[in-house]
Order: structure tokens, then C-alpha cells, then sequence
């Protein structure tokens, strides 16, 4: 059984619509790719998994069960952590407060969020940085922070949104190494990224979005040759 299923997921906005009749899914231990043009419906959909947004049209399942109705708060206690686009930390507390606010999901007491969010902490780097205020972060260590808030509220699955971008080539290949350290944990991922470098180093399969719609579903090396998603999007994502 997969770990996640979207069947005939649509999204509409009034007259637009973001998603049209998106099917896929995850398999548990897997990392998924989620590639395509800006605009493509790609972060529309991670909002629809997670409970944002509920889907027009069509079911999001985890584990067999269906969550689409579910709010998010709901459906990262099922076991489904998120990273954001745009990093948003607790500017005024600490790296580690930051962390322990996420560990609450789970922990019974501050004791234990505390446990909880100093073992994510020690995972991701950030232990030597754990009393500076999150506001005095560079973007790298933002970024890593948004992972070490999602880790600790214990996810079997975890959705990134771009995570890498902004970051150099020193960071990228950190986070790359930090992402598979997270699967090797047994925790499933799916990662909306820009850099394909980055996506076709990382992902087991990639899903491609256009205008909303899935156009292709296969390996990085089927993905790197199929001609719709060369002509949709491959040819413009270096500088996208």
C-alpha cells in the first residue's frame, strides 16, 4: 500500500484553476521530486496534502486513510511535516525555542520538547547555534532551521518547498546530505525544488506539473529525456 495517495486532485480559485485532476503516489522510504514552471500548481498542491487548502475535486490519502477533509494541525499530528517556501522563524526566540514550539506536537511537557528538539538540532548542525536568536540567522541556517522545526514534530513524511533556493553550492550539497541522512531515518519525502542538479541528485521518481496538470511521472533519467517536459520546462530551469 502506498503511504500517500492523491487521486484526481483539482484546485480551483473562482475561475482559475491550479490543479486539474492530479493522481499519484508515494511509496513509505521514497523521495519524490516535484518539479515545474513557476506557476505550475506546485505549491498549491503541497497546500491541498497538508490541509491549507481542500481540494475543489478529488482525495488525498495517507496510510489508506483519507485526510483531504482534515485540517493541518490534524494531518501533521497524522505524520505529514512541511517546510515553507518563504522562511518564516520565530525571529524573537532562540533557535532551540523555536524548535521546542514544534516538538509541543508531540511531547507531553516542555522536558520532553526540550529532549526532542535538541536531538533534531544535533541531526541538522545547529546545536552550536541554538541560543542565538533565529533573527540573526543567515539564510542557510534559516533554511536548515525550517527542517529542524519540521523534524521535530516526528513526521513519517516530509513535504520541502524549495528549500534550496538562495543557497550555494557549499549549502546545496550540506542540505543534500542532510536530506538523505532524513530518509535514511525512514521518513518519506516529497521536495518541490527549482535547481535540477539538486532534484535529479536527490529524487527515486519525479512527478512533472504544467498549467496545473501532471505531464510526465518517471525516473530522473526518464524525466531528463521525455520531450514534453524538455519543451515545457527543462529548457528554462537553470534560470527559473
Amino acid at each position: 500500500m502506498s503511504l500517500l495517495e492523491i487521486r484526481n486532485v483539482s484546485k480551483r480559485f473562482g475561475g482559475l484553476t491550479a490543479l486539474a485532476d492530479v493522481s499519484y503516489s508515494l511509496n513509505k522510504g521514497e523521495i519524490l521530486g516535484l518539479i515545474g514552471p513557476n506557476g505550475a500548481g506546485k505549491t498549491t498542491l503541497f497546500n491541498v496534502v497538508n490541509g491549507f487548502y481542500p481540494p475543489t475535486k478529488g482525495e488525498v490519502l495517507f496510510k489508506g486513510e483519507k485526510i483531504s477533509h482534515l485540517k493541518p494541525h490534524q494531518i501533521c499530528k497524522l505524520g505529514i511535516g512541511r517546510t515553507f517556501q518563504v522562511v518564516r522563524p520565530l525571529r524573537r526566540m532562540t533557535v532551540l525555542d523555536n524548535v521546542i514550539a514544534s516538538a509541543f506536537l508531540r511531547a507531553k511537557d516542555k522536558a520532553e520538547a526540550g529532549e526532542i528538539a535538541l536531538e533534531a538540532l544535533r541531526f541538522t548542525g545547529l546545536y552550536e547555534d541554538r541560543n542565538v536568536l533565529s533573527k540573526g540567522l543567515p539564510l542557510g541556517n534559516r533554511k536548515k532551521l525550517e527542517i529542524t522545526r519540521a523534524l521535530a514534530t516526528r513526521p513519517e513524511m516530509l513535504l520541502l518547498d524549495e528549500s534550496f533556493a538562495g543557497l550555494n553550492p557549499s549549502e546545496q550539497n550540506e542540505l543534500i546530505d542532510i536530506i538523505r541522512q532524513i530518509r535514511a531515518k525512514g521518513i518519506t519525502i516529497m521536495v518541490i525544488e527549482h535547481h535540477m542538479k539538486v532534484i535529479m541528485a536527490l529524487s527515486d521518481r519525479i512527478v512533472v506539473l504544467n498549467y496545473g496538470e501532471k505531464i510526465a511521472e518517471g525516473t530522473p533519467l526518464e524525466i531528463g529525456k521525455n520531450p514534453l517536459v524538455i519543451e515545457a520546462y527543462l529548457g528554462e530551469t537553470e534560470s527559473a
